[in-house]
């Protein structure tokens, strides 16, 4: 495939671009530290303050109605999900975790619009941790889908 064909380009600019996030506030400690290192990726990438809105719901469950529900605005050419799923002692942690995941992954194919998934699924707060830096991918990956989104569009 020739150079010209390629639509991938390192010099990511997210000027202009509308971002939804939608941040589970469960494991909140975790949850706004990956929030913070998106929304200042977002602002290194260019994107306005103003163009990046914030909303919160209770656990990885509830955010793939709220993306829905901000896709369907057509307000936003990009969203981002961000949370925290930690191992318990139960099998709920699998059913959080696939369902969340799951419902994300349905958001952005029905609405046609991408999704940054920045939801951890830990077995430990170490691991979790040790992902905070998920957050600014999540920001990257984000641009560059809209990016993308927008020449193929």
């Amino acid at each position: 495939m020739s150079d010209d064909r390629v639509r991938f380009d390192e010099g990511l600019s997210g000027r202009g671009l509308r971002i939804g996030v939608v941040q589970a506030r469960f494991n909140a400690t975790i949850g706004d530290r990956l929030r913070s290192g998106c929304i200042d990726e977002l602002t290194r990438l260019g994107v306005a303050d103003d163009d990046i809105e914030v909303v919160t719901v209770p656990g990885a469950l509830e955010i793939p109605l709220a993306l829905k529900l901000l896709a369907e605005s057509d307000e936003f050419d990009v969203l981002v999900a961000i949370g925290c799923v930690i191992r318990g002692e139960t099998y709920h942690f699998e059913l959080v975790c696939n369902e969340a995941a799951a419902g994300i992954t349905r958001v952005q194919l029905d609405a046609l619009m991408p999704v940054a998934n920045a939801v951890l699924t830990v077995e430990n707060l170490a691991q979790a941790e040790a992902r905070i830096g998920k957050g600014a991918e999540a920001a990257r990956v984000a641009v560059e889908m809209a990016l993308l989104a927008d020449s193929l569009g």
